[in-house]
């Protein structure tokens, strides 16, 4: 082998041990911008019912402690409307018509969230039974899914768990205030001026 054969095969095994390797692929850094995983994806949660779980349907509370809290509420039944009370002079103003509920986190089987109201005895008020029986399935779906239903002869609902094994629900990433602010957006009563406490009161 000649000098030069020797300094050609130097230079090569040089040149390949200087070639930088390529670095590991980061693909969350290549990943284009308009392409999103659908697990990454967050659903968009609008609007929150308040209302009672239907009766044709199982559903779970959240377990949470900071998802549930006792508030003074409003019920318009003929508007089919909710208000939050956001006032100690307000509560005092509509003190006759006020309904005071634990306001639970719930959702049901087809993903939909809803606040749950449970009427909570007022001062030293006897217990009844809609208001027991109804506590009671809120604390059993936190564990279970549940279906409750109106039992007139019994005076109380009926509370039914699911015999199949259904998987947990998946609750959206979202603060109890924050599901608060979407579910009373426009129904929060935090003066006296307000339209729903002047038309109680006969200002208009």
């Amino acid at each position: 082998m000649t000098t030069s054969d020797t300094d050609a095969e130097s230079e090569s095994a040089h040149a390949a041990a200087t070639v930088p390797r390529p670095k590991t692929i980061d693909f969350n850094a290549i990943r284009s911008r308009d392409f999103a995983d659908p697990a990454d994806v967050t659903s968009l949660v609008t609007r929150v019912p308040v209302r009672r779980p239907s009766g044709h349907t199982f559903v779970r509370v959240h377990p949470g402690k900071d998802y549930r809290f006792p508030v003074d509420l409003i019920e318009i039944p003929e508007e089919d409307e909710t208000y939050l009370i956001y006032s100690n002079e307000v509560a005092a103003a509509l003190d006759e018509v006020r309904k005071p509920c634990m306001l639970y986190t719930a959702i049901n089987r087809q993903g939909t969230l809803f606040l749950w109201p449970v009427k909570l005895p007022r001062g030293n008020k006897k217990l009844v039974a809609w208001h027991t029986s109804a506590t009671e399935a809120a604390e059993k779906a936190m564990k279970v899914w549940v279906r409750i239903n109106a039992d007139t002869n019994l005076g109380a609902y009926k509370i039914t768990t699911a015999r199949g094994a259904i998987p947990d629900p998946e609750w959206p990433n979202l603060t109890f205030e924050e599901l608060l602010r979407v579910a009373f957006r426009d129904r929060l009563v935090d003066s006296l001026t307000h339209p729903l406490v002047r038309r109680y009161l006969g200002d208009t």
